[in-house]
């Protein structure tokens, strides 16, 4: 048979591969070989749907919730949002403004394929999820990258973002529990952000809300819509229920803003997967109203964990890391781990090695622009993250 080399489209081929499955499929071959693989890589919580979710699916596949529906989402899972919204957000959305999507991931490839074009710029403040400037290179935007301090709590400063505005900006995504940091903006350092985007009143803020419930302090939650209310016009809050509610497969997030925006957004969606699955947003729906009960014993748990990786971290010396505030992240530097292996000259490399010769899979930190990095989620149970700070302990203590 004649061999065909196939010619793909320049948007494909200048992606890169996701050091997140890589790492992932490495450790699960590896754990199939018999090896004993600590796995604190996952981004996905490692509870089990809660049952009164799952009642409601099953439910909803007896009752016929097997078609296809509204491209925004069905009325009562508008509903449901829009209730949420205002009553743990105190934030105030008519149907036309909100839309359900394919993940949070989707509502946030639909927000900047819809605002950026060849040449429009995005900032986008580092370290960050990997998939933040995938969007924006699929959308031919220029990637304006601001980098935060581990000085200043990996939170964007006033300054920083007034120096990577200008008349070109369209687009500034926040993300608060951040991932991969694990680190919270409180309303002072919205507030300063919001005294900034003031001045420049074509920027649309896209805020990433995912691990919004996912926090470690009593502290209740804000955005930069609550902080700053008169940018309410201009800003799409982004959210779903994989993170909270150990939803990860039923792909159902949302997105609330101007109705403009929306409706582009939706038409996008139309013309690309149209909706998610029926019966996910039905279960969505009495996820978002269900309350909040076993959301907070997740989060208790996770609260729990973070400590455990601080307490372990704070005793080896080669290891700096912020304890995490929120999400169930945290992003150790191991810049001096990195220049005592010889054989090892960068994170990435780090990453293969932990995995080989340690057996602990974690994420290089260069997957969210931070060299030297690696970050740890503690969506695992005790038993596995006390082993792998032991084993962290024995090789760099």
């Amino acid at each position: 048979m004649q061999k065909t080399t196939h010619h793909f489209a320049r948007r494909v081929n200048d992606l890169s591969e996701s050091a997140i499955f890589r790492i992932g499929a490495r450790a699960k071959a590896l754990t199939h070989d018999g090896h004993d693989i600590v796995r604190l890589d996952a981004g996905e919580p490692d509870f089990n749907t809660p049952q009164g979710i799952i009642d409601a699916a099953k439910q909803a596949l007896d009752d016929g919730f097997t078609r296809y529906t509204e491209i925004g989402g069905l009325p009562q899972l508008k509903d449901a949002i829009q209730r949420k919204l205002e009553i743990e957000n105190h934030l105030h959305y008519s149907h036309e403004q909100i839309m359900h999507t394919c993940g949070a991931k989707q509502g946030l490839f639909n927000a900047c394929l819809s605002l950026l074009g060849p040449g429009d710029e995005i900032v986008i403040p580092t370290p960050h999820w990997g998939t933040y400037p995938a969007i924006a290179d699929i959308a031919a935007a220029k990637i304006v990258n601001v980098t935060t301090r581990y000085e200043d709590g990996f939170v964007l400063t006033p300054e920083s973002l007034e120096s990577a505005l200008t008349d070109r900006t369209r687009v500034l995504i926040l993300n608060s529990p951040n991932n991969p940091t694990g680190q919270v903006y409180s309303r002072e350092d919205l507030a300063a952000l919001g005294n900034v985007l003031l001045k420049y009143p074509n920027v649309v803020i896209l805020s990433d809300d995912i691990y919004e419930h996912l926090r470690f302090s009593d502290v209740p939650y804000t955005n930069i819509v609550n902080v700053c209310p008169s940018l309410k016009n201009r800003t799409v809050v982004i959210n779903g229920v994989s993170k909270a509610y150990a939803m990860t497969g039923w792909r159902v997030g949302f997105a609330a803003g101007p109705e403009d925006i929306i409706k582009e957004m939706q038409k996008l969606q139309g013309q690309t997967n149209s909706h998610t699955a029926a019966v996910s947003q039905v279960a969505a729906t009495a996820a978002l109203n269900g309350g909040l009960d076993e959301v907070k014993k997740m989060t208790q748990v996770f609260s729990d964990r973070a400590h455990q990786v601080a307490d372990g971290l704070k005793k080896i010396e080669r290891i700096k890391c912020l304890p995490a505030q929120g999400s169930f992240y945290c992003l150790p530097d191991f810049s001096p781990v990195i220049e005592s292996l010889s054989d090892v000259n960068d994170d990435r490399e780090l990453a293969d090695w932990l995995l080989d010769e340690l057996g602990i899979a974690m994420i290089p930190g260069s997957a969210f622009n931070a060299p030297g990095h690696m970050r740890l989620s503690f969506a695992a149970n005790d038993q596995s993250i006390q082993k792998g700070l032991v084993r962290l302990k024995q090789a760099f203590a």
